[in-house]
């Protein structure tokens, strides 16, 4: 199923920890390929880190964490999601392009996976990856 970015109605009650970041990434350290990804792109983003304008967190610290978006932690273990500074919740390749617009250097990928009539093949490309590496993931007894 297609996922896009959903704006909330009213302001969920979070973790006070994630109010100063104006994009936190919710992504799952079990995975070792989700997590290579996102030390990467964490480095890559250091400045941005240290600044809070982004913030990386692993659900499996805090499984909870979303439950007031409806996200169980089986959801982020099997795609990305994000809560935006205004309170929106971002799933999937949204998140991947939310990220590549702040990144120095990457901002092309968002303009060309997110443009209009290409972000749906990408939002599907991203969501059958992630379904193979959750299964994959699944039988290797990660969680």
């Amino acid at each position: 199923m297609l996922q896009f970015a959903v704006p909330i109605a009213r302001r969920c009650s979070i973790s006070a920890a994630m109010e100063p970041s104006a994009l936190t990434v919710w992504h799952n350290d079990k995975c070792p390929v989700c997590k290579a990804g996102i030390d990467w792109q964490r480095h890559k983003m250091r400045p941005l880190v240290e600044t809070g304008e982004i913030a990386f967190r692993d659900i499996n610290f805090e499984p909870d964490a979303l439950k007031p978006f409806g996200v169980a932690i089986d959801d982020v273990r099997r795609r990305l999601h994000a809560v935006t500074a205004d309170g929106r919740l971002l799933i999937g390749a949204d998140v991947a392009i939310a990220i590549w617009r702040k990144t120095p250097g990457d901002e092309w990928l968002a303009t060309i996976f997110g443009a209009p009539g290409v972000i749906h093949l990408t939002r599907y490309a991203y969501d059958r990856f992630a379904d193979g590496l959750f299964v994959w993931n699944k039988r290797a007894g990660r969680w």
